[in-house]
């Protein structure tokens, strides 16, 4: 069965700290929905931590095609960003961004130890921000005349549908949101519908 849900969160995650050999790693993690949204937050962090040496990070955006990267910031290759990216595929969240600030405390910790370090910090993360379950919409755009608004009403109330807007001129026009695994068999009723013209909208 196709997924029409999502994990994500809505706002920003509080501070985590992991220590390792006197390394300091502050975790964050950020609601994103585009490439934008993750170089502000990046930004943010370095005005905030600026004598820090490393703001390693992974984010991941969208729900059915997925747009990801994972940075290691000048650490070694493969040692930051992607277990970082591998916390967020653990727990399976999308429209994220989670960022850990290294502070080097004066001992190396070696690739293992980096490894380690960075997952665990995107780990402890993610356990405290408040991770939602989200529906995928498709959303339908229905034209009418006025005499049907009665059992257009009908069918919105009956299946629990959300309107997200509406225009009421010479004739009405419903723009509804619908949980994606239920989008066929709601269209359909609204296409049988003698004299409603629903289209999806893209």
């Amino acid at each position: 069965m196709e997924k029409d849900s999502y994990k994500t969160i809505i706002k920003a995650s509080e501070e985590t700290l992991f220590k390792d050999r006197n390394s300091k790693f502050f975790g964050y993690v950020f609601p994103v929905l585009n490439e934008d949204d993750v170089k502000e937050s990046i930004d943010l962090l370095k005005k905030k931590h600026h004598s820090a040496r490393h703001f390693c990070y992974a984010y991941q955006i969208g729900v059915e095609q997925i747009k990801f990267r994972a940075n290691d910031d000048g650490e070694p290759n493969n040692s930051a960003g992607m277990p970082i990216y591998g916390q967020i595929q653990s727990f399976e969240v999308t429209n994220i961004l989670i960022v850990s600030v290294r502070y080097f405390g004066g001992t190396k910790l070696g690739v293992g130890g980096l490894i380690n370090a960075y997952k665990t910090s995107a780990q402890i993360s993610l356990e405290a921000s408040e991770i939602i379950e989200k529906t995928i919409d498709i959303f339908f755009q229905l034209n009418f005349q006025y005499d049907l608004m009665n059992k257009v009403m009908r069918i919105v109330k009956e299946k629990n549908l959300t309107i997200v807007s509406q225009k009421l001129e010479l004739d009405c026009e419903y723009v509804i949101s619908i949980r994606k695994k239920n989008a066929q068999a709601i269209f359909d009723i609204f296409d049988n519908l003698y004299k409603v013209d629903v289209k999806t909208m893209s």
